[in-house]
């Protein structure tokens, strides 16, 4: 049986689905589940179970079995905030509210990326979205600017920015002694989903042209470009330094990260990428694509590079740079890069913003949390 706080705000969060490398999850409902009365509703069903703090109605991967378990978990109990996090959940609740003649009291979406990353269809989704949701948040100022006047105009005033952000307690927990514990050898990696717009084959070519036999490329992650990446790496003579490690979970990511020696990412587009936040929280040094979510995390300091994304050889000379610079000036670099996290990314930072935005949502009359 779900542990449902009394007295707290009652959240149901619309998701896809979750799974437990799930960012939006990891960020909104995995950090709050002692603080809120959390509960998921999902389009698809979910491949584990969360916290019994948190409650789950499970989608069956069709429209019909989503509205069945949308309704179901409506009638479970009233909610303070009906939180969307994907285009097609927040317009299949839109068409279920005005089918049922209710008001968008209350409602919040949060917008996860950058405008020109979505498919035609999404930005499409993103038309009604702006239009009937109570409060709009969108995970970086990036992400706002890359919007269209449409969509900035029919926001206006219900748009806010709200970084994404990481749970610094959890990372802790999570490397507590791992960072002791380095790989023997310098390690590279990369983590997140290995798709077109993330850009791994640069980041291959930028290893593969270095031409050192002592160093590892791991990329941690799953996705349609992994058979072609890890060919790719063989045809190159890298099979005994490139690895592909598949989903991983979020715990054993970190810990990996923090015996990481530097953290790369090539990607083509970003809201503001978690993986990169999640790397520096892990006090690994970071190369990074000169993308504007990018800027945003290195803005203001001068030990992140910026490298544009196609350029191999840039990338590859940063790499040399870290790879001779000595041990001690990296794991300073590591301090510098967890610091910045830790002063301007935290979880509890953004959720203390977030309470903010469902109190005005609601029309101020939810219960105030104190963090």
């Amino acid at each position: 049986m779900s542990i449902r706080p009394k007295n707290r705000l009652k959240i149901l969060h619309l998701f896809l689905s979750i799974h437990e490398t799930s960012g939006p999850y990891n960020e909104h409902c995995l950090p709050m589940a002692k603080k809120r009365g959390i509960t998921i509703c999902t389009y698809f069903k979910s491949d584990f179970t969360p916290p019994e703090e948190i409650t789950l109605f499970d989608g069956d991967s069709t429209l019909f079995g989503f509205l069945r378990t949308l309704k179901k978990a409506r009638r479970e109990k009233a909610y303070d905030i009906i939180h969307a996090h994907a285009p097609h959940a927040g317009v299949l609740f839109i068409l279920v509210n005005l089918l049922l003649g209710k008001a968008m009291v209350g409602t919040v979406y949060t917008v996860q990326n950058s405008y020109h990353n979505y498919k035609f269809r999404n930005r499409l989704m993103l038309i009604p979205i702006f239009a009937f949701f109570r409060s709009l948040v969108l995970c970086s100022h990036a992400c706002f600017e890359s919007l269209p006047t449409l969509l900035k105009w029919l926001g206006r005033k219900k748009i806010n920015i709200v970084q994404n952000a990481v749970d610094v307690d959890r990372v802790e927990r999570a490397i507590l002694g791992a960072e002791n514990h380095q790989n023997g050898h310098f390690t590279i990696a990369s983590v997140g989903r290995l798709i077109k717009i993330k850009n791994p084959f640069s980041l291959l070519k930028a290893f593969q042209h270095n031409l050192d036999t002592s160093s590892q490329l791991v990329f941690v992650g799953d996705g349609d470009l992994k058979a072609q990446l890890m060919q790719d790496a063989n045809e190159l003579g890298l099979e005994n330094q490139v690895t592909a490690t598949g989903l991983v979970g979020r715990d054993d990511v970190f810990r990996y990260l923090a015996k990481t020696d530097l953290f790369v990412s090539a990607s083509y587009g970003e809201g503001l990428p978690v993986a990169v936040l999640e790397a520096m929280a892990c006090g690994c040094p970071v190369i990074l694509s000169d993308i504007p979510p990018h800027r945003e995390i290195a803005n203001g300091v001068d030990f992140i590079p910026l490298i544009r994304p196609n350029d191999v050889i840039g990338f590859a000379e940063a790499i040399k740079s870290f790879r001779q610079m000595p041990n001690t000036e990296r794991k300073e670099i590591g301090r510098k890069c967890k610091k910045h996290v830790n002063t301007h990314y935290g979880v509890t930072a953004m959720h203390e913003k977030l309470a903010q935005i469902y109190n005005n949502a609601s029309g101020d009359h939810i219960y105030r949390e104190c963090f």
